[in-house]
């Protein structure tokens, strides 16, 4: 414990049953030795980068961006606000920089938290539902994403299975039942009205290119909510990584 803190751990736990982003194969765990037979345990892990909490690089979406090993401690470590927009916003609904800034005060350079209350459909919770946490979570447009990059956020952290509407993202062409009940949902004929293809997950394509990445499938606890406090990412030092699991941190003072 750091004298005068208290740590908050932002993180969902880990193993073969945390499951991995849709379309992405999910964690292979096995003893490559035992304490039966060779008289250690020693486990073997077969994962994507995209599974649990873990922090999107630039190089996920950016040939050209910074890989996670480039990414500087000191970045990725610092001020934060957690924003709870949870009241606001339910199934497939839009967010816009306006929920945000009507619960807390964002400033340039934040790292912000944006709590929409689906980290209690995560995989490891009481009324876990993948369907909810990764297709049917809320999220953002165009005026979302380039409100971002005026306030110049340090980066993002969400309680959802994406940063991206699921509607912007692959989710829509594999499960076109759900595509269609999101249209239905936002009174559109055409999910392209909303979610144009030339800005197709634009809070990975629009905002790594400027250095504002973010952290998926975190969790914070309900004493944090629009509060201001310190955070910390702590990824892989991953040398050529484009992604990385990753243990998010909170700190307040005691």
């Amino acid at each position: 414990m750091l004298d005068g803190y208290e740590m908050h751990d932002l993180t969902q736990p880990w193993c073969e049953h945390t499951p991995a982003w849709p379309t992405y194969d999910n964690p292979k765990i096995w003893y490559e030795k035992s304490l039966d037979t060779e008289k250690v345990n020693g486990q073997k892990i077969e994962f994507m980068n995209h599974t649990g909490t873990h922090l999107d690089g630039e190089k996920h979406f950016d040939a050209s961006g910074r890989d996670i090993e480039s990414m500087p401690l000191d970045e990725l470590v610092g001020e934060a606000v957690v924003a709870d927009i949870s009241d606001e916003v339910g199934d497939y609904d839009v967010y816009t920089s306006d929920m945000i800034k009507d619960v807390v005060d964002v400033r340039e350079g934040d790292i912000l938290f944006i709590h929409t209350g689906y980290q209690q459909h995560a995989w490891h919770r009481e009324d876990a539902d993948p369907h909810k946490f990764f297709c049917k979570h809320p999220g953002p447009n165009a005026e979302f994403a380039e409100w971002c990059a005026e306030k110049g956020l340090n980066y993002l952290i969400l309680d959802c299975g994406s940063a991206d509407h699921p509607m912007n993202t692959v989710v829509r062409d594999v499960r076109p039942e759900l595509a269609d009940e999101a249209a239905d949902h936002l009174g559109v004929d055409d999910l392209d009205e909303i979610f144009p293809p030339e800005g197709y997950q634009l809070m990975h394509t629009e905002l790594f290119p400027e250095g504002i990445v973010h952290v998926e499938n975190a969790q914070v606890p309900e004493e944090l909510l629009n509060e201001r406090v310190q955070i910390g990412t702590f990824p892989w030092r991953f040398r050529g990584g484009e992604s990385s699991v990753c243990r998010c941190v909170a700190f307040t003072e005691a």
